[in-house]
């Protein structure tokens, strides 16, 4: 089992930045890659982006446009997305999630980031 909790959620204005961070533990030898999803109030959940485990090249959802970015910290089972340049339709519950390729087997509880204009 893989437990994944995120925080660093919050209210920020448009034009802000804010990091989320995700603490990851249990069998953390069972996944290869963390990322994070967003789902807004009434809509499906959206990609956001997703690390490889190894330090490969992140790859995002093309609403990124270069403003998030995704790091992360091996020796704390850690990884962060920073997020600048919000716009309120950031708006949504942020998730982490841990898996394997393309597929998520494990979420945390996920994270309300509110952006106000």
């Amino acid at each position: 089992q893989v437990t994944l909790v995120e925080s660093g959620g919050g209210l920020v204005q448009a034009g802000g930045s804010l990091r989320l961070s995700c603490a990851a533990s249990g069998r953390t030898f069972s996944y290869s890659r963390m990322g994070w999803f967003r789902q807004a109030l009434g809509k499906e959940r959206e990609f956001v982006g997703a690390e490889g485990w190894s330090g490969r090249t992140a790859d995002y959802g093309d609403f990124v446009k270069g403003r998030f970015s995704i790091f992360r910290d091996n020796a704390k089972n850690t990884v962060y997305l920073q997020m600048n340049s919000l716009e309120p339709e950031d708006t949504a519950v942020y998730y982490c999630a841990a898996g394997t390729g393309a597929v998520f087997n494990y979420w945390g509880q996920g994270t309300q980031v509110t952006v106000s204009s």
